[in-house]
């Protein structure tokens, strides 16, 4: 019988386009998946790859081999994900990926109060916005922004819950220094090539200076308590930082909606129902944080 695991190692190969792609995917050393795929060319007595100067192709025996690799991996992760669904334990792995904002300025504390609650649930925390497959088990609970329940995909259970809603801030020692007549430029810092929101132009403070932009949420943070400009950032963040106060005259703009996310069989284990209650409530207390209505320091 072919062996899953030489399976694998063709396939990410396959998708990667060489073998060093492939041992990084998968945390082996360079030797271990010319070995494995050796292996699987033996026992099928064919080439599959043809070693090129721009990487690895895959001979026609290859591509053949890939259609029903690809199955393989489906069936193992249903296989996977059925039996998963029917453990009722209060130990094991569990995933859950959620945007970079929310894991570090809002739910880290309840996150803490979950893992000890139950210290045999092994916690692993995927900080990312970026799109996770809930059905191979790159995670089993996902929190999402949505801006339409529509567009969640149908094998999807979705839990809703508090809006989320986004303002203009600035560092308060900055605003002080407008509203006291410093004319030093006052920047719009941006994480990436969107301009000023044009609900945010009529602002007690206008952005006279050159864009300031960098790729890293905190790092926009960090420019903003500096006093380089003003910033959209969720008001679960903007509201609760000292530092930083809200442009009078820019109001709230509606971000969407917090999911719980879960799918089929996984969403019936015990350790993922008690997160995701856990969680659900936890968010319901956020709630006027999340949607801007906490109280107001200004």
């Amino acid at each position: 019988m072919i062996d899953w695991n030489d399976v694998r190692y063709f396939l990410a190969v396959a998708r990667g386009g060489s073998v060093r792609s492939a041992a990084g995917h998968l945390g082996v050393n360079h030797s271990t998946v010319l070995r494995r795929i050796a292996q699987l060319e033996e026992q099928l007595g064919t080439q599959l790859f043809e070693k090129r100067p721009a990487g690895y192709r895959l001979t026609a025996a290859g591509e053949e081999v890939l259609e029903f690799a690809n199955q393989m991996e489906t069936s193992s992760h249903q296989l996977e994900t059925r039996v998963f669904g029917r453990d009722q334990s209060v130990r094991g792995l569990l995933r859950v990926t959620l945007p970079p904002f929310l894991a570090t300025h809002l739910l880290m504390p309840d996150l803490a109060d979950f893992a000890r609650m139950y210290p045999d649930i092994e916690m692993e925390i995927l900080p990312t916005g970026a799109v996770a497959n809930l059905t191979n088990r790159e995670a089993d609970v996902a929190i999402r922004i949505v801006l339409d329940r529509e567009t969640l995909p149908p094998n999807l259970h979705g839990l809703p819950g508090p809006e989320l809603s986004s303002a203009i801030y600035m560092s308060r020692d900055r605003l002080a220094a407008c509203r006291a007549g410093v004319a030093d430029p006052v920047r719009w810092i941006v994480i990436n090539t969107d301009g000023l929101p044009g609900w945010a132009r009529e602002a007690e403070v206008r952005t006279t200076g050159t864009p300031f932009r960098t790729p890293d949420a905190e790092a926009q943070i960090a420019a903003t308590r500096q006093g380089i400009g003003m910033t959209k950032l969720p008001c679960f963040v903007g509201d609760a930082d000292p530092l930083l106060a809200r442009v009078p005259g820019t109001g709230l703009h509606g971000h969407g909606t917090l999911w719980l996310l879960t799918q089929g069989e996984t969403r019936r284990t015990k350790r993922v129902r008690l997160f995701t209650e856990f969680v659900s409530r936890r968010l319901a207390t956020h709630a006027p944080l999340l949607k801007g209505l906490s109280l107001s320091r200004d």
